[in-house]
């Protein structure tokens, strides 16, 4: 055997390290920090519209590619080479290929919090954060072979979910001739307290539970930009950094088939112009519903098809882009092909536009300028979207949801750097609802997919829930061994149910639910591999259960730890 023969077959674990490439986690403390250097120009945002673990390969560029960056020192995780043909093939097909063996170890991380007061969490996955002890434990790996994925990173929760006062369900044990419904014991004991169309426990039953979730775990295959994939990836669409309207990782995770672009850039041949990048994503998936909505099998599953497209402008409008989201959500057992593929179709027609599927759909609009350190961020939606001209015009407000902000780094000293962010949300029914149309609606609700928009019980968009306004405010310091963030976060829940329940016409402003939220974090790398994160927020709630009752006061903490490889 020659040396170029034994190169190639031989397998040289851990010792090619790619590192300043790296895949990571939605919202993990390493995305995160990879975002943080995007605003100044030192990584590459490897998504523009569409992102899940398996998307957000993220490369640090200019200075920072050098080692010169704020965590340099510390490890953000390393895609390892197994192994690297010596000679490798060279036509049409295989240069679109990696053709090397990777493998990348995901923690394992330890995540715990407790609520004293009330439940309280978002962007967590399948982790129901119920008052009293809840915990976490993720971990994984994953290789990739000649365009092949494979990705394991489940997640196993514990609940301790104590007992709190919530409001009375509306939903009924019993109808007007004494019978039991198909709520009883479920919806009607712990369920949605709005519209009777969701799927959105208050509490998931009165005793502690584990839950498992296969989490962010799939195979896939790329050629060059083009990838297709199942697995149970969460999605998160759009630049929000907190509430994103379509879909984000507020919800377990759910089977899925996806195929597209990733971020592509666009060149006429020849001629050599450059038209900018695009990314283009199709998918489909099961929805699930909670144990706790109601006792009829033939309905606990829904389907979702998903469309997002974007591009990100050439020339002059460098570091802007703008995308287009758009869900449809429809009853699993009548899969045909109006369910599957109505939504790669403009404008609402046949079924669709009979309300027959639940439909979503957004703009956003996305401003980087790395010179300045600054981002700044839009996602405009309407919720079961008609698109007639008439009504469009008369009122293109009807039915909307929307999500804006901001972000600002700064340089404080040599090794200390900060970053604002500030983003406002908005999904309040608009105000055509009770006048234009004579019925109650919400933007998370439809009245036929009666478990609206929700995956085992949780918000699938904004984790902030339906008809809901939130204003947040977060100033972080990054520094050599970790960083610390400041914030406020204040919260109207759900102010559709105010409106739609007479509560507000009865008792004034003193019934409107306000949360207001203070808190701290912190993060500290013991070592450059082994990290403890840690926070405590205070939260003081006016008018709980949208009663006149006397103000609470909560208090939120949490401590993870994570190894990194």
């Amino acid at each position: 055997m020659n040396i170029h023969r034994l190169t190639a077959v031989m397998i040289v674990a851990a010792v090619t390290a790619l590192p300043i490439v790296s895949q990571e986690a939605l919202k993990s403390t390493e995305e995160e920090y990879y975002d943080f250097l995007s605003i100044q120009g030192l990584a590459e945002r490897p998504t523009l519209n569409y992102r899940t673990l398996s998307d957000s390969e993220w490369k640090l560029t200019g200075e920072a590619a050098e080692g010169n960056h704020v965590w340099a020192e510390n490890n953000l995780g390393t895609r390892f080479t197994l192994w690297q043909a010596a000679h490798p093939a060279d036509n049409w097909f295989t240069r679109g290929i990696d053709q090397s063996i990777t493998m990348k170890v995901y923690g394992p991380e330890w995540f715990n919090s407790f609520n004293t007061a009330a439940p309280y969490g978002q962007n967590d996955g399948a982790l129901w954060q119920g008052r009293g002890y809840n915990t976490s434990l993720t971990g994984g790996i994953r290789f990739e072979a000649y365009g092949f994925e494979a990705t394991i990173k489940p997640q196993l929760s514990f609940s301790q979910n104590m007992a709190f006062e919530y409001i009375t369900p509306n939903y009924a044990a019993t109808d007007k001739n004494g019978n039991q419904t198909i709520y009883a014991g479920k919806a009607s004991e712990y369920g949605y307290y709005g519209v009777q169309s969701i799927d959105a426990p208050q509490r998931f039953g009165d005793k502690l539970f584990f839950t498992y979730d296969w989490g962010d775990t799939e195979i896939r295959w790329s050629w060059h930009t083009f990838t297709v994939g199942f697995g149970t990836q969460s999605i998160w669409l759009g630049p929000a950094n907190l509430n994103p309207i379509i879909h984000s990782n507020n919800a377990a995770s759910y089977p899925k088939f996806d195929i597209g672009l990733r971020k592509q850039s666009i060149v006429i041949p020849k001629v050599g112009w450059y038209l900018g990048d695009i990314e283009f994503r199709g998918w489909w998936g099961q929805l699930s519903e909670s144990d706790y909505f109601d006792t009829v099998e033939s309905n606990n599953h829904n389907l979702i098809s998903g469309l997002a497209v974007s591009w990100a402008l050439p020339g002059i409008f460098e570091g802007l882009s703008i995308g287009f989201n758009r869900t449809m959500l429809s009853k699993w057992n009548n899969i045909n092909a109006y369910s599957l593929f109505e939504i790669f179709i403009p404008l609402m027609k046949g079924q669709a536009g009979q309300d027959e599927s639940d439909q979503r759909a957004s703009i956003t609009v996305d401003y980087l300028f790395p010179k300045a350190g600054v981002e700044i961020y839009l996602e405009w939606g309407r919720n079961d979207f008609q698109v007639v001209e008439g009504n469009f015009l008369r009122y293109p407000f009807h039915s909307q949801g929307w999500t804006v902000g901001g972000k600002k780094t700064f340089n404080i000293t040599q090794n200390i750097f900060g970053i604002l962010c500030i983003e406002i949300t908005n999904l309040q029914s608009s105000y055509d609802y009770g006048f234009t149309y004579p019925w109650q609606s919400t933007f998370y609700a439809h009245h036929k997919i009666t478990q609206g928009y929700t995956n085992r019980g949780q918000w699938l968009g904004a984790g902030v829930g339906t008809g809901s306004s939130s204003q947040y405010i977060n100033f972080s310091f990054f520094y050599p061994q970790g960083c610390t963030g400041f914030y406020v976060y204040r919260v109207n829940p759900n102010l559709d149910y105010i409106w739609f329940s007479g509560q507000f016409e009865n008792t004034y402003t003193n019934c409107i639910n306000t949360e207001y939220h203070i808190g701290i974090n912190s993060l500290y790398y013991i070592t450059d591999k082994f990290f403890v994160q840690g926070g405590i927020e205070y939260i003081y709630i006016l008018s709980p259960n949208y009663t006149s009752a006397t103000d609470k006061h909560s208090i939120s903490g949490n401590i993870s730890l994570k190894f990194i490889i």
